[in-house]
């Protein structure tokens, strides 16, 4: 739970520091960060800003406007379907995923296959926490991962 986190604004402040520093020193070109439906749209627009990028959504189905891509996928209590605006992104173009937490990994590998059918560059997905017992991680084979906090 980030509620807290979100509460306080030295540390919101602080977190958003640590992910553009992270991202600064990692990446020397980033076209968008794309956010997970729907923390990681509280944690991408700031940090979109931050860098000077801009900020793309992957929502639940039925909430974007114009085409979209889809892609439905298994969660542990059933099933989600994903979108992305069709061109939301350009081919090549290198982007980062956030989210606030990485439990079993379905949302994460879902968004990472929109992004893959529009043929952009997936250079990380970043989280704040991980879970690792749930190995979520490993379920985005090559794909870079970064975490801030982890937890057995």
């Amino acid at each position: 739970d980030i509620s807290p986190l979100l509460k306080d604004p030295v540390a919101f402040r602080t977190l958003i520091d640590l992910l553009e520093d992270h991202l600064r020193a990692s990446f020397p070109k980033i076209d968008f960060i794309a956010g997970l439906d729907s923390r990681g749209f509280l944690i991408g627009p700031p940090l979109a800003q931050r860098l000077g990028i801009g900020f793309v959504p992957i929502r639940k189905k039925g909430k974007l406007p114009g085409p979209t891509e889809s892609i439905s996928y298994a969660l542990e209590y059933g099933k989600a379907e994903l979108e992305i605006q069709s061109d939301a992104v350009e081919p090549g173009q290198k982007v980062v995923i956030v989210d606030d937490l990485l439990a079993t990994g379905g949302t994460m590998c879902a968004a990472c296959e929109l992004l893959k059918r529009l043929k952009a560059e997936i250079l990380e997905c970043l989280v704040i926490i991980e879970l690792k017992s749930l190995k979520g991680s490993e379920k985005l084979n090559s794909i870079p991962f970064y975490s801030l906090l982890q937890y057995d």
